[in-house]
This record gives C-alpha cells, sequence and structure tokens, in this order.
C-alpha cells in the first residue's frame, strides 16, 4: 500500500476525470487544490488530504481514505475517497417543457428544445 501519490494519478485512478492529461491541466490551470493550497499536478497527496477540484463545471471536494494509482472500476474507486461535495444545481425547466424520465421519448419539439437548452449552458 502506498503512503502518497501524484494528484493527477489520484484523480485519475478514483474515476473524477477521465485521463491524467486531462488532471493535469485541470492542476496547471489552478482548478485543484490540497488542503487549502494551489496543487500542481506533481504535488503530493496523502490519506486524510482534503481535494477540492473544480471538474466539468462542479465543485468536487473529497477527502483521500486510500491512495492509489492505478485506476480501478467504480466501485472500488468510490472506497477510496469520503464525497463532501455540494449537491449538483438543478435547473427547473421553463413552462410547457416538462418531461419526466421514463416517460416515453419526448416529441421532436422538446427534445429540440432540450438540444437548445444544452447547447446555451456549454457556451457559457
Amino acid at each position: 500500500m502506498l503512503d502518497e501519490t501524484r494528484i493527477d494519478r489520484w484523480l485519475t485512478a478514483v474515476r473524477l476525470v477521465k485521463t491524467r492529461p486531462l488532471a493535469t491541466q485541470l492542476c496547471e490551470a489552478g482548478h485543484v487544490r490540497i488542503d487549502g493550497k494551489d496543487a500542481k499536478a506533481s504535488t503530493r497527496v496523502r490519506v486524510g488530504s482534503r481535494v477540492e477540484a473544480r471538474i466539468a463545471d462542479r465543485d468536487r471536494i473529497v477527502e483521500v481514505v486510500t491512495v492509489i494509482e492505478a485506476r480501478v472500476g467504480a466501485p472500488v474507486a468510490v472506497t477510496c475517497y469520503v464525497d463532501h461535495s455540494p449537491a449538483p444545481a438543478v435547473e427547473p425547466l421553463p413552462p410547457g417543457m416538462e418531461w419526466t424520465r421514463g416517460a416515453g421519448r419526448p416529441s421532436k419539439r422538446v427534445r429540440r428544445e432540450l438540444d437548445r437548452m444544452r447547447r446555451g449552458s456549454e457556451r457559457s
């Protein structure tokens, strides 16, 4: 068992980011902090470290429980950290756009409106 590892390797191993280069980019852009300090990709993370990261427009706050370097399956990955992240914000749909999951395929008009809304949020 490891005592410490690089933050970019750990973020990838626990599946918070898809690839190690993406984790490195997040660190270089200043989106990752360890115990309140900005982290470079080579910054070491230990058991008990608190990692704050802005990943995919969502603030993630996790506490390291297990230090791993190799990517593992999702059921194992979630046991390696305790998630203290705030719940993701849910944006209500505009009137007339209500659609419940499992109620069948939305109409073409509703699908187009949903696509427009998704594209609009990606540009911001």
